[in-house]
């Protein structure tokens, strides 16, 4: 049996790797003093805009509080999906046949926030998900699935008194709610899956922009906020994600997804609410 042996090019990684460690183990001493995720300069340089710390919970443990440090200007508030097909009657959630409150209650929530950043120097970005009208873009198996739950009803389908088609680009029913309509200057991102680094430019958008850190809200909690929030973590994006602005078609399925998020001291990232959010914006950017 062939004895392993080091790899030819380690010592080629041991130079970086200690440095990395190195940044590390002085992040991890400035929190046990600070309780605080700092903005890392180090990696990002400067700050563009101004740096202002939101408390998130049970971080790093259940019970604990912490506080994620941002840089105004090089974070996106995200709204995701807050369209008609979503949280509105005759939309595809409602013929799916949802309690469309559940979804609802996260409108409240993100137009305060809007109404708290805008004129800020945070960039807001807003989602849709949609097909092209022809279907190319939607699975085969995604178009099934929602046909048999819908009893018949699916995605490219319209509805006796519907605005549109169900899940179709340019349809009514398929654009963001009038409560929370863009307003000129902010970025509207379409995409075709549930997450959106995988099926849309966001990525190239936020890098951009040089966005380092997100605030993430919309629906479903489970489903499309979960999907975006993993993907951008595992790009190394700085999430947070406010739990009052978001909602899922089962109030169970929103807990544990919340839940989910805080494991292992945020494993995706970091859970606060609109009014903490709300609250540092005021204190620091007004």
């Amino acid at each position: 049996m062939a004895t392993s042996r080091p790899r030819s090019y380690e010592p080629y990684l041991s130079g970086h790797r200690e440095k990395m460690l190195q940044r590390v183990q002085e992040a991890y001493d400035r929190f046990q003093e600070t309780r605080t995720f700092e903005f890392p300069t180090w990696l990002y340089g400067p700050p563009k805009g101004t740096l202002f710390n939101v408390e998130v919970e049970d971080c790093p443990r259940f019970g604990d509080t912490a506080y994620v440090q941002f840089d105004s200007a090089r974070t996106a508030f995200l709204s995701i999906d807050m369209q008609t097909d979503f949280c509105g009657p005759r939309g595809y959630v409602d013929v799916m046949g949802y309690d469309l409150s559940l979804t609802a209650a996260a409108i409240e929530p993100i137009k305060n926030v809007l109404n708290a950043i805008r004129g800020t120097d945070i960039t807001v970005i807003h989602t849709r998900e949609g097909h092209e009208p022809d279907l190319s873009d939607a699975p085969f198996n995604k178009i099934l699935r929602s046909k048999i739950i819908g009893d018949g009803v699916g995605i490219g389908d319209m509805i006796p008194g519907g605005a549109g088609r169900l899940l179709v680009r340019g349809e009514k029913n398929w654009d963001i709610i009038d409560e929370l309509y863009p307003i000129p200057g902010e970025i509207v991102v379409d995409k075709a899956g549930k997450g959106a680094f995988g099926s849309s430019t966001i990525h190239m958008i936020l890098k951009n922009l040089g966005i380092t850190h997100l605030v993430i809200t919309g629906i479903t909690t489970d489903v499309c906020v979960h999907t975006i929030m993993r993907e951008a973590n595992d790009y190394g994006y700085w999430c947070v994600l406010l739990k009052d602005g978001t909602g899922a078609t089962d109030y169970g399925n929103h807990e544990a997804a919340i839940k989910s998020i805080k494991m292992q001291g945020g494993v995706f990232g970091w859970v606060s609410d609109s009014r903490r959010f709300i609250e540092a914006v005021n204190q620091n950017l007004r």
